[in-house]
Parts: C-alpha cells; structure tokens; sequence
C-alpha cells in the first residue's frame, strides 16, 4: 500500500514542495527494501535540509518534500506521478485549488518509470529532473519538454563502451540487456556505434525484470556456449542480480565483463559471492564525489524520527533482523538502540557516492530554479506554477550554479548534463577486498577521437587480458575473405598475390618500382637487372670480346712481321691492316653492351656497333672489288694502277661515312637512353637501353646488311680465280656466315627477354667478327707460319700462269 497517492513514503511540508520517487522496494526474489534506493531518498532530504539552513539560497523561504514509491516499475510509477501532481497546495498567503502539490519532481532510477513520469507530468508542465534514468530517448524535447537529468545520457556512454571495446581490440563480444527502454535503447546504440568501429555482437540476448526461470536460463546457456569472451552487460541492478544468479547455478566463469553505469560501481556485487564471475570488470561510471556531512546524516536515520512512519520501521527491520512486533515467533525483537555504525550495506557505505551525488545536485538544481523565480517578484507575491516554470528551466542559461563542493552544474537546450565518465576496473585492495580503481576517463565535450583517455594504470583482468575475436589476424602475406553467412569479424585467411603487401585486413600493390618482400608486409625496390660483368654471362662474354680483340692483334703483329712478302703484297697489306683494326674495334664494342645502361654508354654501343661494322665491311667490299677488277682485266699486269690507292681508301671512307651520317642524325633526333623495362618481369626491373628510334637502329642495321650483301654478291662473281692469290672464297664463306647470323639475329632479338636481348646483339656481335676473321684471314696465317715454301713470287706467279 506504501507509495500510492494518498500515502507517501516520506514527507515534510514547505513553502515550497519537491516531490520525490524512487524505487525503495523492489520484487525480485521476494519484497524487500532497496538499501541503495533509500539512500538516494534520504540524500534527497539531506540536500534539502541543508538549504533550508542556508543564508544564501532561498532565505526565509522553507523547503518540503513529499517522497513516493515507485516500485522500480511503470505502473506504480504512474500512480506516484498522480499522486505529486493531485490535491491542493498552499502557498506563501493564499490557496491556488487546483494547481500541484509539488514545484518539481526528482526521479526516478529506471528509464521506463521516468518516461511515463515526465510524459504526465509533462502534460502540467512540471519539470522532472532524474538522477539515474539515461535512456537517450529521454533527451527529445517533444516528447519530454520538462525533463532534465543530472546523469548522461546513454547516447555518450553507449559510444564509450564501444570505444573501450575497440581499444583493447575485442572484435568479437557478447551482449545482454535488460529488456526495458534503458537497455533496449542503450544497446541499440551500443552495437550500431560498435558496427562503425568494426566490432561485432555475437549474440544480444534481454532479460525482463518479470522474466520466468526457463528465460534467464536460456540466456545464461547462449552464454555460455558463446565463442566470444567479452561480455557487454547493459543491465539495470536488478536484472543484474537474476542474471548473476542463474550464472552462479549455472557455473559460468571465465568471461570479461564490461558494465554500464547502472551496476558496474554496484558495492553489493563486491561481495565474495560473486567476485569469481565479476573479478576483473570494467565499465564507465559517472564520477566519483563528496558530500560533506551525508555520512552522519545517514547514520542518525531512527525510526523515532517519525514513530509513525511505516518505511522507517521497516527499513530498520530489513537492516537488522529484527521485529517490532513482540508477538512474532523465531525474530528478535527490535530494541531501537542498535545502531547503523556497526552496520555495512549499500545504506550505510558512503565511498562510492556517485548516484547520491546526482540526486543532490537535482535539488540544488530545482533550488536555484526557484531562487532565480523569486528574485523576478516581490516576495509577497503568491507562486503562480503555472506560469513560473516555463521561465525558470527550460532556459539552460537560468540553472548554472556551483555545488557546496565546488562542482559545476548545468544543463544543455536538451536538459541534458556534460557527458563525462570514470573509466573503473575492479581490482582487489592489500586487504583483499574489491576495491573500483579508475583507470580512464571519457569527456564527450572532447573531439577527433580524444573523448576516451587512459591513465597509465594497470588493469586487472579476471585471468589475463582475453582475446574475444571471431577470426584471428591474417598473418604478414594474407587477406581477409569474408564467409558468406557469417559477421564481418568472421573472415577466413587468402594469400596475397606476388607484388601485394598486406595490413592484415586487405593486400594492396606495391609501387610501381617496388616489390613485396617474401613475408608481404613491406613494399622494397625491386632488383634491378642488367647484363653486368660480375655475372657468368656476362663474364663470358667479356672474355670472348677480349679474345678476338687479342686474336686480332696477333693476327695483325704476324701480317706486320711478314708485312714484305708476296702475300701479304698480294692481299693488300692496308686494306688488310685496315680490315683488321675494324674487327679489332668490332670486338671491343661488345664491351659497350656489358655493365649498367647509362646515358652515354646507350649512345655508344649502338653508334660504335654501327661505325665498326660498316668500316668493317667497307673494307672487305673494297678489297673485293679490287680482286674483281684485277683478275677481270685483260692485262692483269696492268690492273694495281688502274686501281689505286687513293680510289681504295675513297671507297671505305664513303661506305663508312655514309654509316657515320646515318648515326648521327639518329643521335640527334632520337638517341637511345637508359629504360626501366617493367613490363617484362613484375619481380624486378630490367635496366635496358632504348632505342630512341626504331627507325633509326634498324636503318643502321639494314645498311651493314646491304653492304654484305654487295659482298656477297661480287665475291661470289669472283669465286672461281686463282687459290693462291685471290681471297673471293674466303670472302663469299665469311659473308655467309655473317648473314646467317644477322638474319638469325633479328628474329632472335625481338623475341628475347630482359637481358638476353642485350646477350643475343653481343653473340651476334662477336660470332660475325670471328666469321670474318677465320674465314679471311686464318688461311693467310697458315701459308705465313706453316708453309712458307708456298710464300715466294715464283710459286704465286707460276699458279696464275697455270690457271690462264
């Protein structure tokens, strides 16, 4: 019967009246008093007994209060708010029939309740200021115009808990609720906030105040046989304590709890009970504060205060175990001298005042209200609450004060306060006991991701800091691929591909010029690959450059040594000698293709390859057309002056220029330069010289193989004179062999890769000079060094004369 409208709880009366509702008792395993609930209604009282006694906030004026049950449930709550809005009230010298009994309302604690208390209170106008009701919904001024709160709203502390979860990398959590407006709307924000940090929810179960057994042991199973290993419990105290109750029968340990404010600084939690499940929480709470002389006040409550009022004299009886009723069987009976000091319970224990002191600052807040009212009229004047309130809190400029302690108080344009936390962690003290330890701090005035901080003290966890993901980490080389039908934290591990680096969460591509590494974290430069010396290949064919470059100068000291006999006269020892310092040079520009490309180096070897060979092959033209011409004459005796010297050196001069020319026009409009050839191999980088211009390289080219050709063509005119004096066979075998491997090498060329390209042009280079040099001048060497009998005039002379 206690808490309906004809009979409050607690009651005083005032010149000015404050109602108050709290849930002082509750059903949950059986009707009791809610010690905790009972203390914020006697700080309620307290804050108003002290601005009674002060000078300066309301003088001379008397404050009351009219204090109902709201059982912690809508219904009851309805009857409350009817009762503090109904009946009469009198006021400084006149009766206003009709208007109130209460200038404001403090309450309540639950969501649910506060919300049909502000919407009829609403209704009268009539503000609502709750301590403990953090449902966002709360904050619409549509809906609830009057109401304000001395709490945050859960809009802030739903987007804390999901950045607490983020920042210790929990991926994968679960959740309960009550199944109420405080945890429906606080989880709803919870996992929608959660989902933008990449966080997922397992399973979201809700457990009802009124829930039957088979409810609460359904929820305890899903919880159990979760995977997960964080648990986000977004639970009002009471359903709390069914919850707790069904995991202790239900054995359920090894989870990380994460609170909200409602239970996470509950002290009755603390106890040994419940200290292997809970060990270890960590939650937000609203901050911790003082409250000077409420400790004392707490202690003088007596039911002697009031011998007719029935919640003393049961509170006393709940507190100790007695009765005060005599005739009662197996109870003691209360004496009245026991006494609260050697009592420990949610009452009695001030060291966590954080509610209580959300409760005071309500008062005071209503206090201010009504002293900044007062001092717009004459203090004669009658309270007209009609018309006061609307211009008294809606304002937020009207409440901002500072609290005995120092605190600042206010409200924002949605009555709301600043969204602050404490970070807490239970720890255990040197005496063993839990103790909550604050750890962090959450300001949501603060942007950019500073709203959450950490304080550098070291967390308890209930065995070591859990890992709750639903996929490990991809390691160092892999992706993640999402599994159809499951979370987005659920992933299985794919390779990266080669050239991708991944940050465990996708592969991405390295730079162009970059590779992976083999572990596919780091994106390093790629080898750059070119034909150098130090390798084998290019080693090799280094030293056969260098053997036909000194084959050639052997070749040359020998036809210098035997420079005046007949066959080296016959052969024309300058074009010989001519003919051998351009495969000596032809060699040695094989060199230019070896070693790393630069700028002059891709000019050199294509101009010096070009140069070499066109004199290379002007020389043997022109020594063919001297045979041709000589051995075609009808008197051949007559035929060196017919060809002369100066008519020798014009031809290989002209071949040669003409080559010269074409390189430099190709120099000048487009030269070749260095390249990074990335298209060949992804791996690495192949450094290659450019050509610059196609056209250019291959009109070089074609020109060395039209003077071959003509070569070929005379020498094999002229192939049938005399052995021992023309050279037209050798010429036309040399010139096969360095067409073969020029047309071999075109095809060759542009189909090989990286550096073999480079290889190929330097086979090509060196198979054709040592053709030319066997073919012309290795039969030459054989008569000079093996058979000089066949070395005199008269033997030359004597073949020719036997040929004609």
């Amino acid at each position: 019967m206690w808490g309906s409208p004809e009979f409050p709880l607690l009651f005083k009366s005032g010149d000015i009246m404050i109602g108050g509702a709290f849930s002082i008792h509750v059903t949950l395993f059986f009707y009791r008093v809610n010690f905790r609930e009972f203390r914020f209604a006697q700080t309620m009282i307290f804050a108003i007994e002290e601005i009674n006694k002060s000078s300066s906030l309301l003088p001379n004026i008397s404050v009351g209060y009219k204090i109902f049950d709201s059982c912690g449930s809508t219904l009851p709550s309805t009857r409350a708010a009817m009762g503090l809005i109904n009946g009469q009230e009198k006021t400084f010298g006149k009766s206003c029939s009709g208007q109130s009994t209460v200038h404001a309302i403090i309450g309540t604690s639950e969501s649910s309740s506060t919300i049909v208390l502000s919407q009829i209170s609403g209704i009268f106008q009539m503000p609502v200021i709750s301590h403990f009701s953090t449902c966002a919904c709360l904050s619409n001024r549509k809906e609830h115009p009057s109401f304000f709160r001395t709490i945050p709203s859960d809009y802030y502390q739903s987007r804390a808990l999901a950045q607490l979860v983020k920042h210790f990398g929990w991926t994968w959590v679960g959740a309960v609720r009550s199944d109420n407006d405080y945890g429906n709307n606080g989880m709803a924000t919870f996992i929608e906030a959660a989902t933008q940090e990449g966080i997922c929810v397992e399973y979201s179960e809700a457990i009802a105040r009124t829930a039957s057994k088979e409810q609460v042991e359904r929820v305890v199973r899903v919880i159990t046989r979760g995977t997960a290993k964080v648990l986000v419990a977004f639970l009002a105290q009471s359903e709390m304590d069914i919850l707790l109750e069904e995991a202790l029968r239900q054995n359920l340990t090894g989870l990380q709890w994460v609170g909200s404010e409602s239970w996470i600084t509950a002290q009755h939690l603390t106890t040994m009970k419940y200290s292997n499940i809970l060990y270890g929480s960590i939650g937000f709470a609203i901050k911790k504060a003082k409250i000077a002389g409420l400790q004392e006040f707490l202690l003088q409550v007596h039911p002697s205060q009031d011998p007719q009022n029935h919640i003393l004299k049961e509170f006393w009886e709940e507190t100790f175990g007695c009765s005060f009723q005599s005739s009662l069987q197996g109870v003691k009976q209360c004496s009245g001298s026991e006494r609260l000091r050697d009592i420990k319970n949610p009452f009695t224990d001030v060291s966590e005042l954080r509610i209580s002191n959300n409760v005071y600052k309500a008062v005071y807040a209503v206090a201010h209200a009504m002293h900044s009212m007062l001092k717009c009229g004459e203090k004669s004047e009658a309270v007209n609450m009609s018309c006061t309130w609307k211009s008294i809190l809606p304002p937020k400029e009207n409440v901002n004060f500072s609290l005995p302690s120092g605190e600042r108080v206010y409200f924002d344009e949605k009555g709301d306060p600043a969204a602050t936390y404490q970070l807490v962690n239970w720890q255990r003290n040197s005496a063993g006991d839990i103790v909550f330890v604050v750890v962090g701090s959450y300001d949501a005035s603060l942007q950019n991701g500073k709203e959450f901080t950490m304080n550098g003290l070291n967390i308890t966890w209930h065995f070591k800091k859990p890992v709750s993901v639903c996929s490990e980490s991809c390691p160092p080389g892999f992706r993640q691929a999402m599994i159809k039908g499951k979370p987005i934290c659920c992933f299985s591990c794919i390779a990266c591909t080669a050239g991708e680096i991944s940050n465990s969460t996708k592969c991405s591509p390295c730079p162009l010029e970059y590779w992976s590494n083999e572990d596919h974290n780091k994106c390093v430069p790629k080898v750059i690959e070119f034909l150098s010396y130090e390798e084998t290949m290019g080693a090799l064919l280094a030293a056969f450059s260098l053997f036909g470059a000194s084959l050639t100068l052997v070749v040359s000291f020998v036809f210098f040594w035997f420079r005046h006999t007949p066959l080296v006269k016959a052969s024309n020892s300058e074009l010989s000698f001519l003919l051998l310092l351009s495969l000596n040079l032809c060699f040695l520009c094989a060199l230019t293709f070896i070693g790393q490309p630069t700028d002059w180096s891709c000019m050199l070897r294509h101009v010096a390859f070009g140069i070499t060979f066109a004199l290379c092959i002007s020389c043997i033209l022109t020594k063919t057309i001297t045979v041709v011409i000589a051995f075609t004459a009808k008197r051949p005796a007559n035929t060196v002056p017919q060809c002369s010297v100066s008519l020798q050196r014009m031809g290989v001069l002209g071949g040669t220029f003409l080559q010269v020319l074409v390189c430099a026009v190709w120099l000048t409009l487009a030269p070749p330069f260095p390249y990074n050839n990335t298209v060949y191999a992804t791996e690495r980088i192949v450094l290659e010289c450019s050509l610059g211009s196609s056209i250019g390289f291959w009109v070089v080219l074609g020109y060395i193989g039209l003077l071959a050709i003509l070569c070929l063509i005379l020498a094999f005119l002229a192939r049938k004179l005399p052995d021992n004096f023309n050279e037209a066979k050798f010429i036309t075998f040399s010139m096969l062999i360095f067409s073969a491997v020029w047309v071999t090498f075109i095809p060759a060329y542009v189909s090989s890769p990286g550096k073999f390209t480079v290889a190929v042009e330097i086979f090509a280079i060196l198979a054709s000079s040592f053709g030319l040099l066997f073919c012309i001048f290795a039969p030459k060497c054989y008569i000079l060094l093996l058979k000089p009998e066949r070395n005199t005039k008269n033997h030359m002379m004597g073949r020719e004369k036997h040929f004609h």
